[in-house]
């Protein structure tokens, strides 16, 4: 059983920056590919980005590249998430989830594992 758990949400300014962390537990944790989703009121949940366990191979959603960086902790049990540039279209609830393979991390249904969200509101 694996379980996931976001933080570092808040306010912030537009053109600011925020840092998000995950802290992922269970027995597969260090193992799983990571990713980030976000989801806006009357919005579909998006894919963000994603992380491999090793932490060498990453993608981002072209609405955030340039702007926001993913990372992992050496162990793998944390994920973390960089956000700069913020733009009020970036606030959502943020979300951590895994899965266990990397051909499918932009797709939301081969993820088994979610956290329960964390707020990001950009201001303008």
């Amino acid at each position: 059983q694996v379980q996931l758990v976001e933080s570092g949400g808040g306010l912030v300014q537009a053109g600011g920056s925020l840092r998000l962390s995950c802290a992922a537990s269970g027995r597969t944790s260090s193992k799983l590919v990571m990713g980030w989703f976000r989801q806006a009121p009357g919005k579909e949940r998006e894919f963000v980005t994603a992380i491999s366990w090793s932490g060498e191979m990453l993608d981002y959603a072209d609405s955030v590249k340039g702007r926001f960086s993913m990372s992992r902790a050496n162990a793998g049990n944390s994920v973390y998430l960089q956000m700069n540039s913020l733009k009020p279209e970036d606030t959502a609830v943020y979300y951590c989830a895994g899965t266990t393979g990397w051909t499918t991390r932009r797709l939301i249904d081969q993820y088994a594992y979610w956290g329960q969200g964390t707020q990001v509101t950009v201001s303008s």
